[in-house]
C-alpha cells in the first residue's frame, strides 16, 4: 500500500503521547486544579492577613488587589471547564474562549519578556562601569 509522503508525518497526539482530545482534558484539568488551589490561597489570606504579612515596603497584596485576583481566578474556572466541556464533548466553539485568554497572556509574557530585556541590555554597560 502506497502511503504519500505527508502523511508520514502527521500524527493525532499531543503531550505524552495522548490523542489531541485526551491531552487537552488532562491540560484542563490540571489548569482547573492548580487555579482552585490559587483560590483557596488567595481566599484564606484574605480571610486571615495577619498570617500572610510582608514587609513595610512591599505593600502590594492590600485588599483590593486581593479581590481583583479572587475575581480573575473566579472567572478562570468557567472557561477552563468550558474548555474541557469542549473537547470532551469534541465542540470546539467551548474551547475558543482558553484560546483567547492563553493568545493574551502569551501576547503579555512576550511584552513583558522584551521590556526586561530591554532594562537589562540598556542598564548593562552603566553596571560594568559602576563595578569598576
Amino acid at each position: 500500500m502506497m502511503v504519500a509522503p505527508w502523511t508520514r508525518f502527521y500524527s493525532k497526539s499531543c503531550c505524552l503521547c495522548c490523542r489531541v482530545c485526551v491531552g487537552t482534558i488532562l491540560l484542563g484539568v490540571w489548569y482547573l486544579i492548580i487555579n482552585a488551589m490559587v483560590l483557596l490561597l488567595l481566599l484564606s489570606a484574605l480571610a486571615d492577613p495577619d498570617q500572610y504579612h510582608f514587609p513595610s515596603d512591599f505593600e502590594f497584596a492590600d485588599d483590593a488587589t486581593m479581590c481583583i485576583a479572587i475575581a480573575i481566578s473566579l472567572l478562570m474556572i468557567p472557561i477552563r471547564a468550558m474548555t474541557n466541556y469542549g473537547a470532551y464533548k469534541q465542540h470546539t466553539a467551548w474551547i475558543i474562549p482558553f484560546f483567547c485568554y492563553k493568545s493574551f497572556d502569551f501576547a503579555l509574557n512576550t511584552l513583558v519578556a522584551i521590556t526586561v530585556l530591554d532594562n537589562c541590555l540598556l542598564n548593562f554597560p552603566a553596571e560594568m562601569m559602576s563595578c569598576q
